[in-house]
């Protein structure tokens, strides 16, 4: 997941400010850096290397979720789906200190759902990055760029 995060975040013009990856669920905080940049396109880029990546995985284990995840798209069709259907929720955020507001709420994600005690104990988010930015980047992780500026 952090490779496709990488790799879309970096070609689609957008920064990463904050994440957290939740059990069935990511959250995303990005910013746009060029004017053009569009959500849909990063999703794009996320999703479907990443998607390809599982379904490419399940095959060569032979697993059956395959089965599970291959659907009806139509008469005679079937396809693999690994992610919900739709670009998920987004909204415009207009000031740093929403942004901050957001931020926090995503690393607090993982404590409101008893995942863990604090946010301090979850590994896959971008806590750190902000609140022990002397600790080295887990390489495992998606790239943190920080706050928009």
């Amino acid at each position: 997941m952090s490779q496709s995060i990488d790799s879309a975040i970096e070609k689609q013009g957008f920064s990463l400010v904050a994440f957290v990856f939740m059990p069935e669920h990511v959250h995303l905080l990005v910013f746009p850096r060029w004017p053009m940049a569009q959500i849909e396109a990063l999703l794009y880029g996320i999703k479907r290397p990443f998607s390809f990546r599982i379904k490419k995985d399940l095959q060569s284990s032979r697993n059956p979720l395959l089965a599970e995840l291959t659907i009806p798209e139509r008469p005679g069709k079937r396809s693999f789906r690994f992610w919900q259907e739709g670009l998920g929720y987004d909204r415009n955020l207009i000031s740093l200190e929403v942004v901050t507001a957001v931020a926090e709420y995503i690393h607090q994600n993982p404590v409101k759902r008893g995942l863990c005690s604090s946010s301090d104990q979850w590994k896959w988010s971008s806590w750190k990055h902000y609140h022990r930015p002397e600790q080295t980047p887990d390489p495992e992780l998606p790239r943190v760029h920080g706050w928009p500026t």
